[in-house]
């Protein structure tokens, strides 16, 4: 993995070299290994590089090809590299590397922004043109890596994380109400290219942008997640579904066993890391390294799913690591935690990634994660109420909002609100989009496509960068949820969701896995907030700087203050902790 940044100007003035540095600097953890710079009259391009494809300085960023007058800085991974350096060599390309960079660079000259139908894996990268005086930009198409851009004037900037943005300076650090009433209502989810930043976008995935050489700009999807099968698929017996699903999962995840280094696996206990390890010692993985983390219990619950991930590792043989974090050791590595968000995550097991990552990395480098299951194959609690609903819309909102507009009116001060519910307007409009008529596939598109960039896999990607680590996420193989797209709702929300993930399971995994109770990354601490965290969340809003911003009003504040563990949200969230992680969030980040 790697963090990117450049520097794009068409007012006739030189790109500074300096701001790229400022960058650079602020993305050490995402590129631990070496960094770089290039620049070039009224562009300049920075690299920070963690060494997994390629081990060799012949990979090193930013890439600059002479011959043929191009030049990349990249962030990602490319798993059929192998593959597409053969048919480019087969075209006539000769290569100098073993990494994927030079392939992403070579398949651009080839095949030009059609390479990124090619292209297996996750990615986000800048491509240059030397003679046009063009920078291409593109995402992969799940948002597995992320691409922040601020525009000033005739000056465009862009960077892997927020942080990197605000180190250049000069961008404008006001709240956008909008992306504020997205982080109220829909579970703190900003879909792109909105940030919490009115100064700050983000480029949506599976998406590219255009940048010519006098300023023109030109944003286009290339790619789009369509739901439905055709009738003779519809009719397909379940069994038929059941094994091919395994076996795009086995290629999916042999996929992401291409690296220069041993890859790991987060083993939460649940069925889809369970799935992986099985598969990946099945695929062949010696010596596999296995990691779980827990936490303190809490107003009687659980903070560790320990007993299933005992259970595969012992299954399947693993080196495995049990992480236990005390409640100190949390408030204490929060600030950290929250530092590395790019964008305020409010979901409790940021913390649990972050002291995770930490661990890993002191052993590893690259590692497997289940991310993405439960939104590919219909694993949470709304998608069942949505079985032949009349009002998707309703039965949606219903489970997954935080709170109505009503009281969105009474948390947020008059100047920092919107006069529209934006957030029931975009899902309604998502809904309604054609590629998916069955009310389940409408939430499950919603959330594959928006909800799981912006929370889950945010998520992971930043909690694992801040210690250098690179998180596979197999189950956003693009083939893969293309695939679960086409299967039938009803295959996945039956029963208690996964149907069809859980019975593909059983052929690699035990029972005992599969059908436990459903569980979750637990961190009861701050969902129940008491004690030294509650002291931390409530220094946050009542402090001077929480003051003089003025975004919540102090009244609701109050309210929620007295009584902290009463104000939950349907997806069992505090809405204390929401309000108090974004005043933490901008505090921070100096904002």
């Amino acid at each position: 993995m790697f963090g990117i940044s450049g520097e794009i100007r068409w007012d006739g003035e030189a790109a500074d070299p300096a701001v790229i540095h400022k960058m650079n600097n602020a993305m050490v953890a995402r590129g631990p290994d070496e960094g770089g710079v290039h620049s070039s009259g009224p562009r300049a391009f920075g690299h920070r590089r963690l060494m997994i494809m390629d081990l060799s300085a012949h990979s090193q960023q930013p890439m600059v090809d002479p011959t043929l007058g191009l030049g990349i800085v990249f962030n990602g991974a490319i798993y059929n590299h192998p593959e597409l350096r053969r048919e480019l060599e087969g075209l006539g390309y000769r290569f100098y590397s073993e990494g994927d960079t030079e392939v992403i660079l070579k398949a651009y000259h080839a095949w030009g922004r059609e390479c990124l139908s090619r292209f297996k894996g996750m990615f986000a990268f800048a491509i240059w043109e030397r003679d046009s005086g063009t920078t291409f930009l593109a995402r992969d198409r799940l948002g597995i890596k992320p691409l922040y851009f601020s525009q000033v004037g005739h000056r465009l900037r862009f960077a892997s994380s927020v942080s990197a943005l605000l180190a250049a300076g000069e961008v404008d650090t006001s709240v956008d109400p909008e992306a504020l009433a997205f982080y109220l209502h829909f579970h703190a989810v900003v879909p792109a290219p909105h940030t919490l930043l009115a100064g700050i976008r983000k480029l949506p995935p599976g998406c590219w942008m255009t940048i010519t050489r006098h300023g023109y700009m030109e944003v286009a999807p290339y790619w789009q997640l369509e739901f439905g099968g055709s009738e003779a698929q519809t009719a397909r017996p379940f069994e038929q579904w059941r094994e091919q699903l395994l076996d795009e999962l086995r290629a999916a995840v042999k996929r992401r066993l291409v690296a220069a280094v041993d890859v790991g696996v987060l083993l939460s206990g649940g069925v889809d890391s369970s799935l992986l390890v099985g598969l990946m010692v099945e695929a062949g993985a010696k010596d596999l390294q296995t990691y779980s983390v827990g936490f303190e219990a809490m107003g009687g619950e659980s903070g560790d799913e320990f007993q299933y991930s005992r259970i595969v590792a012992e299954e399947f043989a693993t080196d495995h690591h049990q992480i236990r974090i005390p409640s100190d050791e949390l408030l204490e590595n929060l600030p950290y935690a929250i530092g590395a968000m790019s964008e305020p995550m409010v979901s409790h097991d940021c913390i649990g990634f972050y002291l995770l990552s930490r661990e890993v990395a002191k052993s590893g480098r690259a590692v497997q994660s289940g991310q993405g299951a439960d939104e590919v194959f219909g694993g949470y609690h709304w998608y069942p109420p949505l079985v032949g609903s009349a009002d998707p819309f309703a039965s949606y909102r219903e489970a997954f909002f935080d709170r109505s507009y009503d009281e969105y009116r009474r948390t947020v001060q008059d100047d920092h609100a919107v006069e529209q519910d934006v957030a029931a307007a975009f899902v309604r409009a998502h809904f309604a989009q054609p590629g998916a008529v069955d009310p389940v596939d409408k939430a499950l598109r919603l959330d594959t496509t928006v909800m799981l960039v912006d929370d889950p896999v945010k998520r992971v990607d930043n909690m694992t960068m801040a210690w250098g680590l690179e998180a596979r996420v197999p189950f956003l193989d693009h083939e893969l949820v293309e695939f679960a797209a086409r299967m039938p709702a009803a295959h996945k929300v039956s029963g208690e969701g996964k149907l069809i993930l859980k019975e593909a399971a059983r052929a690699v995994i035990p029972a005992a896995v599969i059908d436990r109770p459903k569980g979750y990354f637990p961190v009861p601490a701050l969902k129940y907030l008491s004690g030294s965290i509650l002291d931390y969340v409530r220094d946050a809003l009542t402090n001077d700087r929480a003051r003089q911003r003025g975004l919540f009003r102090r009244d609701y504040v109050e309210e929620l203050l007295r009584e902290p563990q009463a104000h939950i949200t349907p997806l069992r969230g505090s809405k204390l902790w929401q309000l108090g992680l974004l005043e933490l969030w901008m505090q921070n980040h100096g904002i």
